[in-house]
C-alpha cells in the first residue's frame, strides 16, 4: 500500500498526502503525470489516493474506489426530524445524552444517526479494524459539508478508533458505554445498496464470538444491539431477542442487561 495524489495537485493536497504517509506509515509516491493504475501496476500494490476534496482507496485489480460519504444517514436525519422512527435508534433506545459504541463503523452511518439523537451531551465512538477504512472515514467526518447543518454536526461528533473490537472492548472500562452496538459484514451481498458495496473488499469479517459477546455484556450499561440478516443464526448462539420487521431483510436483535 502507498500514498499519492489526485492529478494536478497543489501544494496543500500534496503536504496532505505526506501527512497521511507518515500516519498510516506507508510509502509517498510523487504522482507527476502517469495514471493511478500506472503507479500501482509498478508498485504491484493497492493505493490511497488524496484529492482536493476526498480520499479514495483503490485496488490495483480495477474495481470501484472506496471513499467517504454518508451513505444513507442523510435521508434517515431527515425522516428523524419529521418526526419519524429509526428502527436502529428504536432497538438501541437511544435519547439525548446517552452513549453508544459502534464496534463495526465501516461508512459510520449508524454512528452518525446515534450522534444525532444522542446531541452534544452523549458519546458516539466507533471502531474501525481497516486502518485505511479508519482513516479515510475519520477524515470524512470531518470534512464532509452537507447543506443539512444537523448532519454535519452529527458526523464531527464521531469518534473514530481504528482497531479491532476484540481488542477495543477489552480496553473499555466496566459499564463506560449505554449501548454496544454491532452491525458484523458478511460475505454475502445481503443488502441492495450500492453506496456499501466498495467497502466489502476491504471490510474486516471477523466472527462474532461468545467471548466477544461478553466482552460487550461488561462494557454495557443498557444494551447490546445487533443488526443482522433475518436468517442469521447468531441471533439464538448469543441469547437475543429478535425484533422482527416485515418484509425486512435485516432484524435488530436486543439482549437487555
Amino acid at each position: 500500500m502507498f500514498v499519492t495524489t489526485c492529478g494536478r495537485a497543489n501544494e496543500n493536497v500534496i503536504k496532505e498526502a505526506l501527512r497521511i504517509a507518515s500516519e498510516l506509515d506507508i510509502p509517498y509516491i510523487e504522482r507527476g503525470k502517469k495514471s493511478l493504475i500506472y503507479h500501482m501496476e509498478k508498485a504491484g500494490q493497492d493505493c490511497v489516493m488524496v484529492g482536493k476534496e476526498r480520499m479514495e482507496l483503490h485496488k490495483i485489480k480495477g474495481q470501484e474506489p472506496f471513499f467517504f460519504h454518508p451513505n444513507s444517514a442523510s435521508f434517515r436525519i431527515k425522516r428523524l426530524m419529521r418526526g419519524e422512527t429509526d428502527p436502529m435508534v428504536e432497538a438501541a433506545g437511544l435519547k439525548e445524552g446517552m452513549s453508544f459504541l459502534d464496534c463495526t463503523l465501516g461508512l459510520s452511518s449508524d454512528s452518525i444517526i446515534a450522534s444525532y439523537i444522542v446531541g452534544p451531551e452523549g458519546t458516539v465512538k466507533g471502531m474501525e479494524a481497516n486502518k485505511y477504512i479508519a482513516s479515510i472515514v475519520a477524515k470524512g467526518l470531518k470534512n464532509w459539508k452537507s447543506p443539512l447543518a444537523e448532519l454535519n454536526e452529527a458526523m464531527n461528533r464521531v469518534k473514530v478508533c481504528q482497531g479491532s473490537f476484540e481488542d477495543g472492548l477489552k480496553e473499555c472500562a466496566d459499564k463506560s458505554m449505554d449501548v454496544v452496538y454491532f452491525d458484523p459484514m458478511f460475505e454475502e451481498g445481503l443488502t441492495d445498496s450500492t453506496g456499501i458495496n466498495p467497502i466489502r473488499i476491504w471490510a474486516s469479517y471477523t466472527p462474532l464470538t461468545k467471548e466477544v459477546i461478553e466482552e460487550a455484556k461488561r462494557v454495557a450499561k443498557q444494551k447490546i444491539v445487533m443488526k443482522n440478516h433475518y436468517q442469521s443464526s447468531l441471533f439464538e448462539e448469543h441469547g437475543f431477542e429478535v425484533i422482527k420487521r416485515p418484509s425486512a431483510k435485516f432484524h435488530f436483535g436486543v439482549i437487555n442487561l
